[in-house]
């Protein structure tokens, strides 16, 4: 088993005065040799978006863009027709750049801020159609449980949202003492672990909030809550 902390005190920042980011791969002005990516994730941003701000109409191809709310509310408009599609927290998007596309991200409220990840995943195809979708997911289907938010175009798991990956991004929150096991797809894979709350063991290492850690060459990950926790998981392949 390898494993690759990230803890949150050492992650990128950046503060734009409109954005407060948080990089846990290199991304704009921020690098790391070190930090480039986890196999095919690329990019794990935490931001946090003031009101009535956000990003204006830029381009994309060839990359997975998924964002998360954690709270708050985004707006989203695209070259594929969507106009300005709300965001909400509970609920995740996903967008295929593909061949590209150009669209804009703005926090639906022109006062209250917004918290979000936004995770890139390289495709396993490059110079698809683009695509944009979204859902909502019932909190109460995480408890003590891995709830699946994101799969493979491939595969057939119902009520997810697909990407171009042989990928898996799914969520837990588990009670204070409660015990999971991540079972991997494959050896070929690694888990990437971000704890969005709470504090946990996981393979004899301490992680709390926004710490994150990446664990390849391991059929499987343990992990015991120490206290009520949300966590994120990304897997991934390492060689693609």
């Amino acid at each position: 088993m390898k494993k690759i902390i990230h803890k949150a005190a050492n992650r990128g920042k950046a503060n734009y005065g409109w954005l407060d980011a948080n990089y846990s791969f290199s991304f704009a002005n921020y690098y790391d040799p070190e930090k480039v990516n986890f196999g095919a994730l690329r990019v794990l941003n935490n931001d946090t978006i003031q009101g009535g701000m956000g990003f204006g109409t830029h381009p994309h191809d060839n990359m997975e863009i998924i964002t998360i709310p954690l709270s708050g509310a985004l707006k989203h408009k695209d070259s594929m027709g969507n106009k300005w599609i709300a965001i909400e927290a509970g609920e995740v998007q996903v967008m295929s750049a593909g061949s590209g596309l150009q669209h804009s991200e703005m926090n639906n409220s022109p006062n209250e801020e917004i918290e979000l990840f936004q995770i890139w995943i390289f495709p396993d195809k490059n110079d698809v159609e683009p695509r944009y979708d979204q859902l909502k997911f019932d909190p109460s289907e995480r408890k003590n449980k891995l709830q699946i938010l994101v799969s493979s175009i491939d595969d057939d798991v119902k009520n997810t949202l697909k990407i171009h990956q042989d990928a898996l991004i799914s969520s837990i929150d588990l009670d204070e003492n409660s015990d999971f096991n991540y079972t991997l797809k494959s050896e070929n894979h690694g888990l990437y672990v971000m704890v969005v709350e709470g504090e946990i063991d996981i393979e004899n290492e301490n992680l709390g909030k926004k710490d994150a850690i990446g664990i390849s060459d391991a059929k499987s990950v343990n992990i015991k809550a120490k206290s009520a926790s949300e966590l994120l998981f990304i897997e991934v392949p390492m060689q693609f």
